[in-house]
């Protein structure tokens, strides 16, 4: 069996970080991976290594990129609180404020709020979609306008795993007069020099990674029923789908997202730093704060465990990898992984293709993050 190298940098006393990460290459658990963690602003961790395709002839390179799946989601959270910070948007408004189509089917007074925290009802479409018709802007968000939600809206969540991203993005174009993927790039992947994006450009294509699906071919749940058929399967999700130009480029904010661990991780120092990093400031240290507050809790309608949400990240509870109250994360269908620690301000980002059936990021990313939180004190 060829060996593989790991590549990058870690600061001394992390080297555990890199023995996992190089286990993890060579024993069959990873094709090609990175991983990075951040305290302070500063790197400590960012490594790479392994294959870009599941053939094995590319080499993951320093700046491979690859679709990261629901971790995209987190860079619409970021987009939103940035408005509600400049006084644009108001997370206690209803959404028809912004959106007045989106009143129809008795939907006039529920909160945008309701939207981040995957408790509005919408989380499919009840017109049977097909894989083409999300590169349909106008299509995705009219008829999740014009729809009644699937259970009543603020009762529970229910995990909104693509049409998150088109209603926090119809807001967020209401409010700007831009797409989230321009606004994303212009306001905040441009000045932090983070190679992530939200409608890739065709020039970047030959940096993109492939993803390798599930065994079983799709996202572990619980027993199907109406609402998760139309939350998970109404389109059912292609991973095939990524390595079109049609997906790249297509804004699809809840799951379309490419980038690596550097910038996922480097994007998300704004929420770990109280807000300012690199002498600009992103985020009042109180927005910073709000996005801990608990929105909901409870079973999940859709992913059939417990949660809880703040203003779109996950928090700290029972199934959750977040292990302190101020600690939140997001994760990818697959495996990636975001985790933000505003106690410590620290950042770990775990970016991967080979995929697992699972939405909110897997043992693999634990398996590194948990030297570091040992290394910090944490564990």
């Amino acid at each position: 069996m060829t060996q593989t190298t790991v590549k990058g940098f870690v600061a001394d006393g992390y080297e555990p970080v890199r023995d996992i990460f190089e286990t993890s290459l060579n024993n069959g658990t990873e094709i090609g991976a990175c991983f990075n963690v951040t305290k302070d602003g500063e790197t400590l961790v960012d490594i790479w290594g392994g294959y870009a395709d599941p053939a094995k002839t590319t080499a993951w390179e320093e700046n491979t990129i690859i679709n990261v799946y629901s971790t995209t989601k987190t860079m619409t959270f970021l987009v939103a609180l940035m408005l509600a910070d400049q006084g644009a948007l108001d997370f206690e408004a209803p959404v028809a404020k912004y959106w007045p189509e989106f009143a129809a089917e008795g939907k006039a007074d529920l909160p945008v709020k309701y939207l981040m925290s995957h408790a509005a009802g919408l989380s499919g479409w009840r017109e049977k979609l097909d894989k083409q018709d999300l590169y349909d802007w106008e299509k995705c968000t009219s008829l999740l306008a014009a729809q009644a939600p699937l259970w009543e809206p603020g009762k529970a969540s229910g995990y909104h795993a693509l049409t998150q991203g088109y209603l926090i993005g119809e807001v967020v174009r209401r409010i700007t007069g831009e797409t989230i993927g321009t606004y994303f790039r212009k306001n905040v992947a441009e000045p932090m020099q983070a190679d992530f994006h939200i409608g890739l450009p065709a020039s970047e294509d030959d940096r993109v990674a492939e993803l390798k699906p599930p065994k079983d071919g799709g996202i572990s749940q619980g027993p199907p029923n109406e609402i998760i058929n139309m939350s998970l399967g109404n389109p059912v999700i292609d991973v095939h789908e990524t390595k079109t130009r049609a997906w790249r480029g297509a804004e699809i904010p809840a799951a379309g997202g490419t980038g690596n661990a550097r910038s996922v991780s480097r994007i998300h120092t704004i929420l770990a730093n109280g807000g300012e990093i690199g002498g600009r400031r992103y985020l009042s240290e109180a927005m910073c704060r709000e996005a801990l507050k608990t929105q909901i809790q409870g079973k999940d309608l859709v992913l059939g465990i417990p949660v809880r949400f703040g203003l779109g990240f996950g928090l700290s509870g029972e199934m959750s990898p977040a292990i302190h109250d101020e600690m939140m994360y997001w994760g990818g269908y697959g495996g990636s992984l975001i985790l933000i620690d505003q106690k410590n301000r620290t950042t770990i980002s775990y970016v991967m293709n080979r995929m697992e059936g699972t939405t909110q990021g897997d043992l693999r990313a634990i398996n590194l993050a948990a030297p570091v939180w040992k290394i910090l004190g944490l564990i």
